[in-house]
């Protein structure tokens, strides 16, 4: 089950409210907070586009940027004998140790 929706380069998580028996969602990857709600799917995703484009249309009427979603670069602490290994496999399939990486994750968060 994907609870997850994506537009203009940015992402949110989705979830469902028993109770009142709606789906909300809120943009993740930014540091203001942005949700919406909807009471069905389509619903939903016209609110989470909306959203979107209020937000962008807001910073650009106050004159703010828009928190961008992530950057791409990621820097990471591993121990050394991991690094080995995965630069190791890396080079055996003929990828930069970046692109052996940057696969290996994508394929994980594919997975679901």
């Amino acid at each position: 089950m994907k609870n997850h929706m994506t537009y203009k380069g940015y992402a949110a998580r989705i979830e469902f409210d028993v109770e009142d028996r709606i789906f909300f969602g809120r943009l993740t990857g930014i540091r203001d907070i942005v949700t919406f709600h909807g009471e069905t799917v389509d619903a939903l995703e016209a609110a989470f586009k909306e959203a979107v484009d209020d937000y962008l249309s807001t910073c650009a009427k106050l004159g703010n940027d828009p928190n961008k979603p992530y950057s791409g670069k990621l820097t990471l602490r591993i121990p050394p004998s991991v690094h080995a290994v995965i630069a190791t496999a890396a080079e055996t399939s003929g990828k930069s140790l970046n692109k052996w990486v940057a696969d290996i994750l994508d394929q994980a968060t594919h997975q679901h």
